[in-house]
């Protein structure tokens, strides 16, 4: 009896003793504290990071530290994004329910699952197919029936669903991938981290309009590099 009290027990509150009452107000203070607090003003995009379990997207191990105010390891080298700078590209892009948006650099999901819950589509690539297939399952079991994962090389973006409202790239380039510009729909508007391939790089915004393209430097960020296949 002891032994089903327990499984019953840790069901309940989960293996680090916090229950989903606990997590979701986490996840309020987050979005007080870490998002309005620091500038993120965009209601789609609050209400989002309000709505989206950022603990579940993180091992285990790491999930009382989901709401924390920075990155966290999600396996095979790669990381989670400070929930802040989830928020800020989100908002950079302007999402709004009618778009159409590309991601290159999946990761657990979560960015993914942000935009899923604002925009019509989400079309998002993952170069690590352990990383690209298990968040394409979280995804599915959370019924995101609006995100396409492909596991492949995002460099070359996703030219048969192009083009695109906007382009979201969470991985740190040494210059801006040609192809990602061309599917910008005209309008469109992108974020990406862009650099040197080791420390700080400047998270640019670019915005297409008559075939012309406008960068904005918005701040100095850390990202994971962007890979290629070889």
């Amino acid at each position: 009896m002891k032994w089903f009290i327990g499984i019953l027990f840790t069901m309940l509150l989960g293996h680090n003793g916090l229950s989903q009452t606990d997590y979701t107000a986490m996840r309020q203070t987050m979005v007080e504290s870490q998002l309005k607090a620091r500038g993120i003003f965009d209601k789609n995009t609050l209400k989002a990071m309000s709505k989206v379990p950022r603990h579940l997207f993180v091992p285990e191990n790491q999930q009382i530290h989901a709401y924390s105010d920075g990155p966290l390891p999600i396996g095979m080298k790669q990381t989670i994004s400070q929930p802040y700078m989830v928020a800020f590209m989100t908002q950079a892009i302007k999402p709004w329910k009618n778009k159409k948006v590309l991601e290159i650099g999946t990761g657990s999901g979560y960015q993914a699952a942000i935009l899923a819950e604002i925009v019509d589509s989400v079309y998002t690539i993952e170069i690590i197919p352990e990383l690209g297939k298990r968040a394409e399952k979280l995804l599915q079991s959370m019924q995101y029936e609006n995100v396409k994962v492909r596991v492949g090389d995002g460099y070359d973006g996703w030219p048969e669903q192009a083009p695109f409202d906007a382009i979201i790239v969470t991985a740190g380039a040494e210059q801006i991938p040609e192809p990602l510009v061309e599917q910008l729909k005209d309008g469109g508007r992108m974020v990406i981290p862009v650099g040197p391939h080791h420390g700080v790089r400047d998270l640019i915004l670019l915005t297409k309009k008559n075939d012309k393209i406008k960068k904005k430097s918005l701040m100095a960020v850390r990202f994971v590099p962007f890979t290629r296949n070889d």
